[in-house]
């Protein structure tokens, strides 16, 4: 995990298919990270909206699953997906560092302070309860971790949406721990298009 870190800070990454149409995991989580926040901006618009999806709503395990199948491509899965271990493993602590502990919200916030944001930052913050991808196959293991990484991010990133919910914690841009997107320009219409 050592030489994936390093080639991590290094800004080296794994191999992935030339021109495939899905998305990076990075790209992947900054498309979800905007679409949360549009839901926010949207939800805190209309009254009585139902403020906080109990199952999430960014989808965090369809971009692991990208990146997972990415590095299925790319020749080098192994190595690729332990470079995804490692992206979301450092993505993770990043999220966590920006989310105050839930003694730190003052009774803010109701119910969903005072019992599911307790509940959710102890769910963050274990451990795994044995080891799962021990004794497989060194392709297996891979994309157990890979998969097993995936859920602790889930789990931290959901954490974070009830954050943002309660006004507690930044946007994900701002906390640096997202890329904001870049501007969708307009498709010219074929008659608009000159010979």
């Amino acid at each position: 995990m050592r030489h994936v870190l390093g080639a991590l800070a290094l800004g080296v990454s794994a191999p992935v298919a030339a021109e495939d149409p899905l998305p990076d995991f990075a790209t992947c989580m900054d498309r979800e990270v905007a679409r949360f926040e549009r839901a926010l901006r949207m939800t805190r618009a209309v009254p009585d909206a139902m403020p906080f999806e109990a199952g999430g709503s960014t989808r965090v395990a369809l971009c692991g699953g990208i990146g997972i199948v990415l590095c299925d491509r790319s020749g080098e899965p192994v190595t690729c997906q332990k470079v995804l271990v490692a992206r979301q493993e450092v993505l993770r602590y990043k999220v966590l560092a920006g989310l105050p502990a839930p003694d730190a919200l003052g009774g803010q916030g109701g119910e969903l302070a005072e019992g599911l944001y307790p509940a959710l930052w102890a769910l963050a913050h274990g451990h795994s309860a044995g080891p799962d991808c021990d004794e497989t196959t060194r392709a297996f293991g891979a994309w157990c971790e890979a998969w097993a990484a995936n859920d602790r991010l889930a789990t931290v990133v959901h954490l974070w949406e009830l954050a943002r919910v309660l006004d507690v914690a930044a946007p994900a841009v701002e906390a640096g721990w997202a890329r904001p997107l870049p501007p969708v320009w307009p498709r010219m219409r074929p008659q608009d298009i000159e010979e």
